[in-house]
């Protein structure tokens, strides 16, 4: 499964609790990299230019990233995917890696959700988090590189028939219900005991 959406949709929230709901691991880019920048690792060094600029780290180095995460044993019965693919290439490195599984995608969830909406989540994220990658600046550019980047792979996963929309403004809770709704009418169910229910009354940014 793949949730794509702009920065601040709340793909974060939801992809821990999915994750949770049909028992394999979410694989998110944007974790693999702020766990290395703030370790200063090699890699943190490497990427931590490109996510100060509010830019996507090179695909060479995101799909290297990726294609080790997927080899791992839990993922092996399936993930979750946030963050990636970002880029057309990245798309065609994500079904070379899948091809060679023989495995596919079962969906893609678009997760939509209001600019100014986007933007308020996020500068109250960086407030509360300190977050140096989130000024007004850096969140309005990386959206306007999502919208460039991001949302022509839309048009490729809906060509295949494998997107599937959700709104992702309200309750944390009621996202998740959406998201499980549209997924059961593909296929795809889990029991509703197995997704976590928290308070709060609008969903997290990511």
């Amino acid at each position: 499964m793949l949730l794509i959406g702009p920065p601040g949709a709340g793909k974060g929230t939801q992809a821990e609790r999915l994750s949770e709901a049909f028992d394999v691991p979410a694989v998110s880019t944007g974790d693999i990299f702020r766990f290395n920048v703030k370790n200063d690792t090699e890699l943190g060094l490497q990427v931590k230019a490109f996510m100060d600029a509010g830019a996507y780290v090179p695909d060479s180095l995101t799909n290297a990233i990726v294609s080790d995460r997927l080899k791992k044993p839990d993922a092996t019965e399936g993930f979750l995917l946030d963050g990636y693919p970002r880029t057309q290439e990245q798309v065609l490195e994500l079904d070379r890696l899948l091809e060679a599984d023989g495995t596919a995608l079962d969906a893609v969830v678009l997760i939509v959700a209001d600019t100014e909406e986007v933007v308020a989540r996020l500068l109250k994220r960086a407030a509360e988090q300190g977050r140096a990658d989130d000024t007004a600046d850096v969140i309005r550019h990386r959206l306007a590189v999502y919208e460039e980047q991001t949302a022509p792979l839309i048009d490729i996963y809906s060509s295949r028939g494998l997107v599937v929309t959700v709104d992702g403004l309200g309750a944390v809770d009621e996202v998740t219900g959406r998201i499980l709704e549209v997924l059961a009418a593909r296929g795809l169910t889990v029991p509703v005991a197995a997704v976590p229910v928290t308070s709060g009354d609008a969903a997290s940014a990511s």
